[in-house]
């Protein structure tokens, strides 16, 4: 790839947010430094806006973004052969077995609020920069600062949908000395600054067009902010059932794929444009995982494979504990995978090349398959994957050094089901115009995935899907099929939770409920039934682990609550009988 990555920028010392009574000193520039010898010109900003960014990039990030996005659902189980004294591993075992402790690995918030700190010292700092170097002008600062915000509020909305309930801060924390005792906030009032923020940065954004290299996937756009809030709307209404978060989903797609539709570039010999700027299915994967920064994509982190090396992915699904060797990463795909054309699996579809894309011997009948995805460095390159046999093709893959593979956070086709998935709740009844808009929609989607070959035979039928309950089926099963392993399984899990259960009450945390006697919402049966079908035996007791709203939030790591007395455990695990006392 002929792409400038991060590494060309000039390195600094960044300093972190670790929510405990004072900022980590070792991480830290000296005050002397950051207040009279920084900031004086253009590109200290710059730096400061590529470090937060590359921030994000952290090994301990990705590997919990895999984690609380792809490892609480039931695309991944552990690697049973690791040993368990690994610290890794055991905080894996613990959240399989739903018996996360308080000490968990996992549940350290401190590489977020690290970025979020690193966004607030550019939000705090930058904007005098245009005082004394006048080459940095307003329109700059107001597009670092869009961006900035941009980033702060996509690691917010992170932290709710894993931790629920979490200490915020608009602060930049530059002395060591600084006291940060700093209590939860309930997450409505969090996603509510979050939605404030991304629609100021909304109108300073980049243009989408405003780079034709890594830069315009790379920083945060005008697309990309579009994709966060759909999210946080999104996740809103299903939370709250609210009709008119759902209708702010839909327009925010709509932004989104009508910039993709204006924008696109017909490729030499393409003889129609396309209704949607999706690559067909033999050429996605080298477009979306080996070439990167393709066309459909919007937002994604950037890898260089030298100092900025992508080695939270690779442990987490190819190679773990050395760089050249080892033959196993931490987490392999569940049995779900598997069975190809098993109405029950995955991909009941046989002309999909994305099962031969996702996972390795797919075809093979296993209990677990490695992850193929953002692993395997070449393509499949067939024309035909109806007549894959077993064990044909695996491809060589990714190990732990001088990985440049980046980390997609938003593509086009998970906005298109985010919209399909939002207009299927706004239908008023089965049959209505707009399930069958929402069918249109991931029929696209599913359809640039299926060999052409097979698609008289082997496609989606409007007669199997028009009614809400089904339609509302075939969107999660589409995002599955579409999106494993890049961090959205458990959030979708998630959200078809809350939109089949009553009573949730996002306006307070859940330490609140508790001291005020309310009884948690028991969590929807369809949804955990999915969750835990991943596993081999012991099903039923990992779903009763699990019955309420509080399990569905990792603790709050133990060591933070030792040196800030203003936070609050979540009760699900605020004694040893946590599994009994929530229902």
């Amino acid at each position: 790839m002929n792409i400038l990555k991060f590494k060309h920028y000039i390195p600094v010392v960044l300093a972190a947010l670790c929510l405990s009574s004072c900022v980590d000193t070792v991480l830290l520039p000296d005050d002397k430094t950051v207040d009279e010898d920084f900031w004086k010109t253009k590109s200290d900003v710059s730096s400061m806006v590529m470090g937060a960014y590359q921030s994000m990039c952290s090994s301990n990030v990705i590997k919990s973004l895999i984690v609380w996005g792809d490892f609480r659902s039931d695309e991944l189980v552990p690697v049973t052969s690791l040993s368990t004294s690994n610290a890794t591993v055991n905080a894996l075992t613990q959240i399989d077995a739903v018996n996360v402790e308080t000490t968990n690995a996992f549940a350290a918030w401190a590489p977020i609020y690290k970025v979020i700190n690193n966004c607030n010292i550019v939000l705090d700092r930058a904007e005098s920069v245009m005082s004394v170097d006048p080459s940095y002008t307003q329109g700059d600062y107001l597009s670092d600062r869009s961006q900035m915000l941009a980033l702060r509020a996509l690691c917010y909305f992170y932290l709710v949908r894993n931790f629920r309930d979490v200490p915020y801060s608009g602060h930049a924390y530059m002395k060591s000395s600084e006291e940060m005792n700093i209590p939860q906030v309930n997450p409505d009032s969090i996603l509510n600054v979050c939605i404030a923020d991304l629609k100021e940065a909304e109108l300073n954004a980049l243009d989408p067009t405003s780079y034709n290299d890594w830069r315009s996937k790379g920083l945060i756009n005008r697309d990309a902010i579009d994709a966060i809030l759909a999210d946080i709307y999104l996740w809103r209404a299903s939370v709250l059932h609210s009709a008119s978060d759902y209708q702010e989903c839909v327009n925010y797609c709509d932004k989104v794929i009508a910039s993709k539709q204006a924008n696109h570039q017909p490729q030499r010999g393409e003889l129609t444009t396309k209704e949607y700027p999706l690559a067909d299915g033999d050429e996605a994967y080298n477009d979306l995982f080996i070439d990167q920064n393709a066309e459909e994509s919007i937002f994604e982190l950037q890898f260089d494979g030298n100092s900025n090396s992508n080695l939270g992915l690779t442990e987490m699904f190819s190679t773990y504990n050395d760089k050249n060797s080892a033959t196993t990463g931490f987490v392999r795909a569940s049995s779900i995978f598997g069975s190809r054309g098993s109405g029950a699996a995955v991909f009941s579809q046989n002309g999909d090349y994305r099962v031969l894309e996702d996972c390795y011997n797919v075809l093979t009948d296993a209990s677990s398959y490695d992850v193929r995805k953002m692993i395997a460095t070449e393509s499949w390159n067939i024309g035909n994957p109806v007549n894959v046999t077993a064990g044909q093709k695996r491809s060589a893959r990714l190990v732990s050094n001088g990985v440049s593979q980046n980390y997609i956070f938003y593509r086009l086709s998970d906005v298109m089901l985010m919209k399909a998935e939002a207009m299927t709740q706004l239908a008023a009844d089965d049959n209505d115009i707009i399930l069958r808009e929402a069918f249109n929609l991931v029929q696209a989607v599913n359809s640039r995935s299926i060999y052409e070959g097979s698609l008289s035979s082997d496609s989606l039928r409007w007669a199997s899907y028009n009614t809400k309950t089904n339609m509302e089926t075939l969107v999660l099963n589409e995002r599955l099929r579409e999106l494993c392993f890049e961090g959205k399984r458990w959030y979708d899990l998630m959200r078809y939770n809350y939109r089949h259960v009553e009573g949730i009450d996002y306006s307070t945390t859940l330490y609140n409920q508790e001291q005020q006697g309310k009884n948690f919402v028991n969590n929807y049966t369809n949804m955990l039934n999915l969750v835990v079908r991943k596993y081999t035996s012991g099903a039923q007791a990992a779903a009763a682990k699990m019955r309420t709203e509080p399990y569905l939030y990792m603790p709050v790591i133990q060591s933070e609550i030792d040196v800030n007395s203003n936070l609050r455990q979540n009760p699900a695990y605020s004694s040893n009988d946590e599994y009994e006392k929530n229902y």
